[in-house]
């Protein structure tokens, strides 16, 4: 088998496929998260903590010389990421408990009693043909 056939084999399995529409619909997740919490979340902290626009924090290490830029350390930047984490890890959280959930209803549900045994079927119909004489 060529390196292209064993190629394709292996790109069309179905966990390839799910693997790779999983990891684009968690890019656009993730952006929608960062946006939420860039867009609609730290501006109603930031008025909270005095107007404060997280994403400008950060403590300058070196200051601009000439046309070198400044060093800055952005640790508001790094608190909104924290928070995309947190609200990303929350949503996958409550993903992953719904299924959970789902999956043990699944497994409550009532099974079909077994079949009893082929003996006590015989003795069952003996007993049946001797009631009936």
């Amino acid at each position: 088998m060529g390196m292209m056939q064993e190629f394709k084999a292996f790109a069309m399995r179905g966990n390839v496929v799910d693997m790779a529409v999983g990891i684009i619909v968690g890019g656009a997740f993730g952006k929608i998260v960062s946006s939420f919490v860039a867009d609609v979340i730290m501006p109603p902290i930031g008025l909270l903590l005095g107007g404060v626009d997280f994403s400008d924090l950060a403590i300058t290490l070196k200051d601009a010389v000439g046309e070198t830029a400044a060093v800055t350390l952005n640790y508001g930047k790094f608190i909104q990421t924290v928070i995309d984490f947190l609200i990303i890890a929350f949503a996958i959280f409550m993903a992953i408990k719904a299924m959970n959930s789902l999956k043990k209803k699944e497994e409550q549900a009532p099974a079909a009693p077994p079949a009893p045994p082929r003996e006590e079927v015989l003795l069952t119909e003996i007993r049946d043909l001797l009631k009936r004489s």
